[in-house]
C-alpha cells in the first residue's frame, strides 16, 4: 500500500476518510453548511474529512441540466469552504486543460468514470504534482483499473486513489462487486467506495438520473466490512431540491446516523 499525503493526514495508513459534501457547489452557503457540519461529525467520530463539490457537472442526462458556476468562480467557492472548515478539498477535472488551475486551488484530483482511461487526462492530473483519485468506469471489471494505477505510475504521480462506484447491470442499473474492492487494493493504492453513486439508476427518470436513496446504508456497511480506505458521499439538507443527483444525495440531518453505524463496523474490523 502506497499511502499519500492530504492535509495533516494521510490516505491509505488504516484510517478512513469521508469525503463528502454536495453534488454541484450550488452556492457558497450551501457548501459552508454542509462541509461545516461534516468536517464537525467527522472529528467527532474519528474520521478524516475531506471536502468534494463540483465546479461543473459535464456529463449531465439532459441539456437542459443545471451544471454550476464553472471553473473559475466554482473552484473559488470549493477553495473558500475548504479554508473555512479546515479540510483538504477534492473536484472532478473533465479536460486536461483544467488540471492545472484546478490544482492550484484543490488538492485532491478526481477523475469522473467515463474518463477514466483517458490517458491525456490522466498524465495532466499527475503532472500537477496532486494526487488522483480515479473513479472506476462502470464499463470495466476491477482487474482492469490495474492498467489506469500504471498509466498513473508512468506519468509520476504524486498519490493515487482508486473509486469503485458501481458496474452497470443492464439496461438503467447498477450493482456493487464486493470483492472488486479488494482486487483494486491488491495494486498497492488506496481504495474509495463512493456509495452514492452506486445507488444510482442511470437514466432511470428519462431526462435525469434516479436512483435507491435507502440502499446506500446497506452497501456503505458491506464496503467498511470488506476493507476500504475512504467513503465518498454526497450530502445534500434538502436532496429532492438539489440541482443535481437528487435521487441519490444523502439527507444532511441523517449523517450522523449513517457515520456512527459506520463507525461501529469499523471497530469491528480493524
Amino acid at each position: 500500500m502506497t499511502p499519500f499525503a492530504l492535509g495533516d493526514f494521510k490516505v491509505g495508513t488504516g484510517e478512513l476518510t469521508v469525503i463528502a459534501g454536495p453534488c454541484v457547489a450550488e452556492s457558497r452557503e450551501l457548501c459552508l453548511l454542509v462541509g461545516s457540519e461534516m468536517r464537525a461529525l467527522c472529528d467527532e467520530l474519528g474520521f478524516n474529512y475531506v471536502f468534494k463539490a463540483s465546479f461543473d457537472k459535464a456529463n449531465r442526462t439532459s441539456v437542459d441540466s443545471a451544471r454550476g458556476f464553472g471553473l473559475e468562480e466554482g473552484i473559488k467557492i470549493i477553495q473558500e469552504t475548504g479554508l473555512a472548515v479546515g479540510s483538504p478539498t477534492t473536484t472532478d477535472v473533465h479536460l486536461p486543460d483544467q488540471a492545472a488551475p484546478v490544482a492550484e486551488a484543490i488538492d485532491l484530483l478526481q477523475i469522473p468514470a467515463f474518463l477514466c482511461r483517458q490517458t491525456d487526462l490522466l498524465e495532466a492530473c499527475a503532472k500537477t504534482g496532486r494526487p488522483v483519485n480515479v473513479k472506476k468506469g462502470q464499463f470495466l471489471a476491477p482487474s482492469d483499473t490495474k492498467n489506469i494505477v500504471q498509466k498513473l505510475e508512468a506519468f509520476h504521480s504524486h498519490g493515487i486513489m482508486l473509486t469503485e462506484r458501481g458496474t452497470s447491470f443492464g439496461y438503467n442499473t447498477l450493482i456493487v462487486d464486493m470483492p472488486g474492492l479488494e482486487i483494486m487494493r491488491s495494486y498497492g493504492v488506496p481504495v474509495c467506495f463512493d456509495a452514492t453513486h452506486s445507488a444510482q439508476r442511470p437514466g432511470g427518470s428519462g431526462t435525469t438520473t434516479g436512483g435507491v436513496r435507502e440502499s446506500i446504508p446497506a452497501m456503505a456497511r458491506a464496503a467498511i466490512a470488506v476493507g476500504i480506505d475512504a467513503l465518498f458521499l454526497e450530502v445534500h439538507p434538502d436532496p429532492a431540491h438539489a440541482l443535481s443527483d437528487a435521487a441519490t444525495q444523502w439527507p444532511l440531518d441523517r449523517a450522523r446516523e449513517l457515520l456512527t453505524s459506520l463507525r461501529r463496523i469499523r471497530d469491528a474490523v480493524a
